[in-house]
C-alpha cells in the first residue's frame, strides 16, 4: 500500500471514529466458537409427548381450555389426567428428567413462574467469580452455568439434545412463562443442539425471554416473546435455525436479534450455497428495533412484518466481542417494513426507564431503548456488506427507507489498517415498493435513502426518491451490475459529525444527546443547522469585509459576492429542511462556488497566490455540486467537501490577513499623501517672496512643522 493510500486510510479511521461511541454493548456473552456446520434444521415431532408439564388446580385448567375447539379440549383434558398422575409442574423439572436425545415435553395451558428457580442465589452460586458486562450482570462461563443454572435463567437447557418443548393449548397466549423481571433470561438454550420450541409465550425479563447460544439446529415455532429489557428472541452463535410463524413486542432492543449467525458465505459474492439462519412469518412490533444483528452474517429473512417500532431492521459491526465481524450477506425478501416512527426516548428523558423494569408500564406500552438509533427509519445497516434488500414493501417511515452508514475495525478491537474500510460494500437495493403498500396505496417516506457515502459497489434502485445524496449509483439489472458506482474511504464530513453526536447516547444515565434530531432536537438545535449557521457566518463576515476592502469598485467581484451570499442562506435553509431538502443543498454551493471563482479571478490581479487558491476553491466547491446533486464522481477516494473543508480553513485566514493588510497599506498611503503635501507647500513658499510695506521683497517665514519648539520669550513676553 503506497505511503498516500496509508495516510487516507488512516484519515478513514480517525472521521469514522465519529461512529465509534455506544454507551453499552449491544450483548455481552462468554467467549464462544461458530458451529462447524454439521448439524440440521430440526423437523417437528407427532405423536404422544413423552413429559408432560401441568399446574394442579383443575378448575382453573378447565376454564382456560373451555373455549378450544372439542377435539383440542379433550386432549388436553385427557393429558392433564395424566400429567396430575406422573407429570410435572414446572418445566425446568421435566428438562432435568430428560436424560437422552430425542424427548417431547408437552407443556399444558397455565401460567408458569416457575417458582423452585426464581428465588436469588445463594451459597456457592452467589459467590461465583465472573466478569461483569457493562450492564452489570456476570458474564458466566458454561461450566458456571452448569452449576448455578438458575443464577441468569428462569429454565435452563443445557447440553440436551433434540429437544422438543411444545404448548397444548389453541394458542401461544395459553403457555406463559414468566420471569417476573427477576432472571436475565426465561428460557435458555445453550448448547443443546437440535432444539425445537413451539407454541408458548415467554415473558417479563431484565434482557431475552427466549436465548439459543452456541447451538448447530434449532427451530422457533408459533412463541411469542414480549416486554424485556433487551430482547425477545435471542440466538446467537447458531447455526441451521429457522424462526417461523413468531411474534415479539415491547422490547428495549429488538423484537428478533440473530447476532453472530454462522459466517458460511464469508468470500462468497450475492451467490451463496446456502444460509445459516432463516426468519419466515413473524412479526416484531411496537419494540425499539424489530429486528437487529450484530454480525448477522447469512440470515435469509422473508415474508416477514415489521412494523411501528422505532427502526424496522437493523445490522451492523458496531459492537465487539462477536464472532463473524464485520456483518455480510443478510438476505431481506418480501417483507413488510412500515410506520416505523416510534419514539421511545421521551421514557428514558423523564426517568420512567430509570425506575426497577417491574415498575416501567411495559405491559401498558413502555419501551426503554437501550442504544442510539435513528427513529422513522426502515431498515439500518451500519457496517455490513454484501447485503442484499429486494422486493420489500418499505413505507410510511418519517425518515428514511434505507440508512446505510460504514464501522471502521477498531470499534470491534481490529486494529490493522487495511481494514479500517471494510464496510459498508457490496449493498444491494433493488426492486423494492417504496412509498407504497400492497394495495398500491400511497405511503410515502420522508426520503428514500440516507448514506454516508462511505463504501464500494453499494447501489439503489433508479426509482428511489428523495435520497442523501441526492445522486446515488444505480443497480442494474443483475446482482454486481452499477452505474456511477464509486469507491471511498470515507464517508461525508458533516454526516460524520451528525453521527458522532447522535451516538452519545446512554440509557443507564438519562444521557440524551443534545444537537440530534434523533431525541428530538430541533431548528438551530440540531448539530448540522449549527455548522451550517456557524460557517456562513465565517464566510459572511470574512467575505464582507474582504469585498468592502479590496473588491467593492470591480463589478464582478460584487456580482459574485452576491451569488455567495445567496447560496449560504440556501446552505443555511437546506439544512433546517433535513432529508426534504431536495436539491437546496447542491444549489448553494453552486453559488458559492461562482462567489470564490469569481472574486478569486478579480483577486489575482493584485494577490496571485490569494487569487488562485480562492479560484481553486471555487472549483472545488463546483465540484461538490456536481457530486452531490447531478451524479457521486467516481474514481477519487475522498469527497469535496473533504479537500474543500480544509482548503476553506485555509482560505479564510489568508483571507483575513490579505483584508488587514490592506487597511493598514491604505492607511499609510494616506499618510504618506499627506506629508509629501506638506513638503511641497513648504518649498514653494520658500520661493515665492511676499511684498512688504515699501514695495521690497520679503521672503516667506518656513512653515514650521506643528511638533516644532516655538522660539524662547523673555519673561515680560518679548521675544528673546
Amino acid at each position: 500500500m503506497s505511503w498516500t493510500r496509508r495516510l487516507l486510510v488512516v484519515l478513514a479511521a480517525l472521521a469514522a471514529a465519529l461512529l465509534a461511541a455506544p454507551a453499552a454493548q449491544a450483548h455481552e456473552e462468554r467467549p464462544v466458537t461458530l458451529p462447524d456446520g454439521t448439524g440440521s434444521v430440526p423437523t417437528y415431532r407427532t405423536g404422544e409427548p413423552d413429559l408432560l408439564v401441568c399446574k394442579s388446580d383443575r378448575a382453573d385448567f378447565e376454564r382456560r381450555i373451555s373455549g378450544f375447539p372439542d377435539a383440542l379440549r379433550a386432549r388436553n383434558l385427557t393429558l392433564f389426567d395424566r400429567c396430575r398422575k406422573s407429570g410435572y409442574r414446572h418445566l425446568q423439572q421435566a428438562v432435568d428428567a430428560v436424560t437422552g436425545p430425542g424427548k417431547n415435553i408437552a407443556i399444558l395451558p397455565g401460567l408458569y413462574e416457575e417458582e423452585p428457580s426464581l428465588p436469588a442465589p445463594k451459597g456457592e452460586c452467589a459467590r461465583l467469580k465472573a466478569p461483569n458486562s457493562q450492564l452489570g450482570y456476570q458474564i458466566l462461563s458454561y461450566e458456571q452455568q452448569a452449576k448455578c443454572p438458575h443464577n441468569q435463567n428462569l429454565v435452563a437447557i443445557l447440553g440436551k439434545k433434540d429437544l422438543q418443548i411444545e404448548g397444548t393449548g389453541a394458542a401461544r397466549t395459553d403457555v406463559v412463562i414468566d420471569a417476573k423481571y427477576q432472571k436475565l433470561n426465561a428460557v435458555r438454550a445453550d448448547g443443546s443442539d437440535g432444539v425445537y420450541f413451539k407454541n408458548f409465550t415467554a415473558q417479563r425479563t431484565t434482557f431475552n425471554s427466549l436465548y439459543i447460544l452456541a447451538q448447530d439446529g434449532f427451530v422457533i415455532d408459533d412463541v411469542l416473546t414480549r416486554w424485556n429489557d433487551e430482547y425477545g428472541f435471542l440466538t446467537f452463535a447458531s447455526d441451521h435455525g429457522l424462526y417461523k410463524n413468531c411474534e415479539s413486542y415491547g422490547n428495549g432492543d429488538s423484537g428478533i436479534y440473530p447476532g453472530s449467525a454462522s459466517d458460511i458465505n464469508d468470500g462468497y459474492g450475492y451467490e451463496v450455497p446456502r444460509y445459516s439462519i432463516e426468519i419466515t412469518g413473524c412479526r416484531s412490533h411496537h419494540n425499539m428495533v424489530g429486528y437487529s444483528g450484530t454480525a448477522g452474517d447469512s440470515v435469509y429473512v422473508h415474508d416477514n412484518e415489521f412494523d411501528h417500532n422505532m427502526g424496522g431492521a437493523s445490522m451492523d459491526s458496531a459492537f465487539p466481542g462477536h464472532p463473524g465481524l464485520p456483518q455480510n450477506h443478510a438476505r431481506f425478501e418480501r417483507n413488510l417494513i412500515h410506520d416505523n416512527n416510534a419514539d421511545y426516548y421521551p421514557y428514558v428523558a423523564d426517568g420512567t426507564c430509570a425506575k426497577p423494569p417491574v415498575e416501567r408500564g411495559y405491559e401498558d406500552g413502555v419501551v426503554c431503548p437501550q442504544i442510539s438509533m435513528p427513529p422513522g427509519t426502515g431498515i439500518i445497516t451500519a457496517g455490513g456488506n454484501w447485503n442484499l434488500y429486494e422486493n420489500n414493501w418499505v413505507y410510511g417511515q418519517k425518515r428514511a427507507a434505507f440508512f446505510l452508514s460504514a464501522v471502521p475495525a477498531f470499534i470491534r478491537g481490529e486494529d490493522a489498517l487495511g481494514k479500517q474500510t471494510d464496510t459498508s460494500h457490496h449493498n444491494r437495493y433493488a426492486d423494492n415498493h417504496l412509498g407504497t403498500d400492497k394495495q398500491g396505496r400511497s405511503r410515502p417516506n420522508g426520503a428514500d435513502v440516507w448514506w454516508d457515502g462511505q463504501g464500494a459497489g453499494n447501489c439503489w434502485q433508479s426509482d428511489a426518491g428523495a435520497s442523501t445524496p441526492r445522486s446515488l449509483p444505480s443497480c442494474g439489472s443483475g446482482r454486481g451490475s452499477v452505474t456511477g458506482g464509486t469507491d471511498r474511504l470515507v464517508g461525508e464530513p458533516v454526516k460524520l459529525a451528525q453521527l458522532l453526536v447522535c451516538a452519545d447516547y446512554n440509557v443507564q444515565a438519562r444521557r440524551l444527546p443534545a444537537g440530534c434530531d434523533w431525541y428530538g432536537a430541533r431548528g438551530i438545535e440540531r448539530v448540522e443547522v449549527q455548522a451550517s449557521l456557524g460557517i456562513a457566518v465565517v464566510l459572511v463576515l470574512v467575505g464582507g469585509v474582504l469585498w468592502w476592502r479590496r473588491l467593492r469598485a470591480d463589478r464582478l467581484a460584487t456580482a459574485a459576492t452576491v451569488l455567495g451570499l445567496i447560496g449560504l442562506v440556501l446552505d443555511v435553509a437546506g439544512s433546517t429542511m433535513g432529508l426534504a431538502s431536495g436539491y437546496v443543498p447542491a444549489l448553494a454551493l453552486l453559488l458559492t462556488g461562482l462567489w470564490w471563482t469569481g472574486i478569486g479571478l478579480v483577486l489575482r490581479r493584485e494577490r496571485p497566490g490569494l487569487g488562485w487558491t480562492t479560484v481553486a476553491l471555487g472549483g472545488l466547491t463546483l465540484l461538490d455540486a456536481l457530486d452531490k446533486g447531478v451524479f457521486m464522481i467516481p474514481w477519487i477516494p475522498l469527497s469535496p467537501a473533504w479537500v474543500r473543508g480544509l482548503l476553506g480553513l485555509v482560505w479564510v485566514v489568508w483571507a483575513v490577513v490579505a483584508a488587514a493588510r490592506h487597511g493598514e497599506r491604505a492607511e499609510a498611503a494616506s499618510d504618506a499623501e499627506t506629508a509629501a503635501a506638506d513638503a511641497g507647500r513648504s518649498e514653494e513658499a520658500a520661493a515665492d517672496p511676499v511684498t512688504g510695506a515699501d514695495g521690497a521683497s520679503v521672503p516667506k517665514e518656513p512653515v514650521r512643522p506643528a511638533s516644532s519648539t516655538p522660539p524662547s520669550a523673555e519673561p515680560n513676553g518679548e521675544p528673546s
